[in-house]
C-alpha cells in the first residue's frame, strides 16, 4: 500500500468546506448509494433535489458487509488443482488459495476506503446517471486539467497511486510547469458511478459525458488520458472534438493497420515483409486473440449469465485476475511471495470494489454495449501522445501508431510495465504523461 497519495491541504480543505457550508445552511441529506445490500458510499444530496449539482461522497462499508465477504471467502467449495503445471488452464489453485487466505485473514478494506476518503470525490448526475470522479486541483498555478478513464477490471484504484505525481509533481522530480490538475471518473456501472437501467452507455455515450464532466467543472482547456476501455472512452473525446481538449494521451493505442488485422483474423502467420517491432506486436496479438479473449467474448455476448461472480467473492477474484497473460503471472507471483509493482493489497482492493459495490455484471455490460473495433485506428485529428508498456496486450511499433495518429506529438517504448502501467509502474507513467503533454501547455 501506498500511503502517500493525498490531495493538496487547500483540496481538502475545500471539500470539508462544502461539506461543512451544506450541513450548517440545513440541506445536507444522505442517503444509499448502492444496492440495498452493499451500501458502503454516502453522497451529499442539495434541498431542491438538483441532482446536477456537484455533490461530495464519502466510503464508507458496513461491517457487516465485511464480515460476509470474508465468510463467503472462508466457505469457498474448490475445484481440483489444474491438470497442468502452468497457467494454460486458467489462474492456477494454489495462486486463488493464496489470495484467498490472505485475504479472509489479513487484508484490510479500511485502509484504502481511508485513501479514497482523503481524497475529494463527489457525484454529479450527467444525461440521467449519477457519475461519480475524484478531482483534486494542484496548488501550483496554471496546473493543465486531465481527464483520466481507467478500463475493465479496473477501477479508480489503478489511478490512486498517480494522484500525487502529477497533482503535486515538484516532490516527485517534476517541476511546477509540470502541474496537473487531475478529474479521474469512474466508468458508468463500475465503482460508485450508477448502473445504467437502459442500454446505449457505449464509450461515445461515455465519452459525450465526460465532456459535460469537464464542462460542469469549469475547465475550458483541458487534456485527457486513458488505457484499455479508458482509451476507448478518450478515442471517441477525440473523435466528438470539444475545442477545450488540447489532446489526449494512451498507454494502450488503437493501431492496428487493416491488412494485419485482416490477417490475425484469418489466424495467418506474420506477413514476412513486417519489422522485428511489428513482427512482436503480430505475435502478442495472436496469442491474445487465439487463448486471451474468452473473458471478453462472454462479456459482450452475455454478460447477464455471470450471476457466478456476482455471488462468490473468488469466483469474481479469479475472473478479475485473468486479463491478460502477463499480468496474471505477473498477480500470481505476487501471491507467491514475490516483489513486483503490485502488492497483494493493490490487487484486493480493486476486487474488494468491485464485490462492496456489486458491478460484476453492471461493469460486464460495457462490453456487450460496445461497437467499437478496439485496435482498429480512428482516424483522430488532434494531438495524440504514446507510450508504450513491453507488457501490455501489444506493444505497437512506432510505424503503426505513426499512421494511426497523423498528429503524433510524443511516442516512447518503456522498459518496465504491463496492462495497469498507472497502478504497476506509476513513476514512468506520470512521467510519461508530464512528458507528453508539455508542447500543449
Amino acid at each position: 500500500m501506498q500511503n502517500d497519495i493525498l490531495p493538496e491541504a487547500s483540496s481538502r480543505r475545500r471539500f470539508l468546506g462544502v461539506a461543512a457550508a451544506a450541513t450548517l445552511a440545513g440541506s445536507l441529506s444522505l442517503f444509499a448509494f448502492a444496492e440495498t445490500n452493499r451500501t458502503i458510499a454516502e453522497v451529499a444530496q442539495p434541498t431542491g433535489g438538483d441532482k446536477t449539482a456537484i455533490r461530495p461522497l464519502r466510503v464508507h462499508a458496513p461491517e457487516s458487509q465485511l464480515i460476509d465477504l470474508k465468510r463467503r471467502i472462508t466457505a469457498t467449495r474448490w475445484p481440483e488443482r489444474e491438470t497442468v503445471t502452468d497457467a494454460s488452464q486458467g489462474v492456477q489453485l494454489s495462486t486463488m488459495q493464496n489470495l484467498a487466505r490472505y485475504w479472509a485473514t489479513d487484508y484490510d478494506w479500511r485502509k484504502v476506503e481511508a485513501r479514497l476518503n482523503a481524497l475529494p470525490q463527489f457525484v454529479t448526475e450527467i444525461d440521467g446517471l449519477d457519475i461519480h470522479f475524484i478531482h483534486v486541483r494542484s496548488k501550483h498555478q496554471d496546473a493543465l486539467p486531465i481527464i483520466i478513464t481507467h478500463g475493465w477490471p479496473g477501477s479508480i484504484i489503478e489511478q490512486l497511486k498517480i494522484v500525487d505525481p502529477l497533482t503535486n509533481p515538484t516532490a516527485h522530480g517534476g517541476t511546477a510547469s509540470d502541474a496537473f490538475d487531475v478529474v479521474i471518473p469512474s466508468l458508468p456501472g463500475h465503482g460508485f458511478s450508477g448502473k445504467p437501467t437502459t442500454t446505449g452507455w457505449d464509450p461515445v455515450r461515455v465519452a459525450r459525458a465526460w465532456v459535460e464532466l469537464m464542462k460542469r467543472l469549469g475547465y475550458t482547456r483541458y487534456v485527457a488520458q486513458g488505457g484499455d476501455w479508458g482509451n476507448a472512452v478518450t478515442e471517441q473525446m477525440a473523435l466528438l472534438a470539444p475545442p477545450e481538449l488540447l489532446g489526449i494521451h494512451t498507454n494502450m493505442p488503437a493501431t492496428v493497420p487493416a491488412g494485419i488485422a485482416d490477417a490475425l483474423k484469418a489466424g495467418e502467420p506474420a506477413p514476412a515483409s513486417l519489422t522485428a517491432d511489428e513482427k512482436h506486436a503480430y505475435d502478442q496479438l495472436d496469442y491474445f486473440y487465439k487463448h486471451g479473449l474468452g473473458y471478453a467474448l462472454e462479456m459482450a455476448n452475455r454478460p447477464q449469465t455471470l450471476y457466478a461472480i456476482e455471488d462468490s467473492p473468488i469466483g469474481l477474484a479469479a475472473w478479475m485476475l485473468d486479463h491478460d497473460a502477463s499480468s496474471q503471472a505477473l498477480i500470481a507471483r505476487v501471491f507467491h511471495g514475490q516483489s513486483e509493482g503490485l502488492t497483494r493489497d493493490d490487487i484486493l482492493d480493486n476486487v474488494t470494489l468491485y464485490w462492496l459495490t456489486n458491478t460484476a455484471v453492471s461493469s460486464a455490460r460495457l462490453y456487450w454495449e460496445n461497437k467499437l473495433n478496439f485496435f482498429a485506428p480512428k482516424h483522430l485529428a488532434i494531438p495524440v501522445a504514446v507510450s508504450v508498456f513491453p507488457d501490455e496486450i501489444y506493444a505497437a511499433p512506432r510505424s503503426w501508431t505513426e499512421q494511426a495518429y497523423p498528429k503524433l506529438i510524443h511516442y516512447n517504448r518503456l522498459p518496465k510495465g504491463g496492462h495497469f502501467a498507472a497502478w504497476e509502474q506509476p513513476q514512468a507513467f506520470s512521467d510519461e504523461v508530464r512528458a507528453s503533454f508539455r508542447s500543449l501547455r
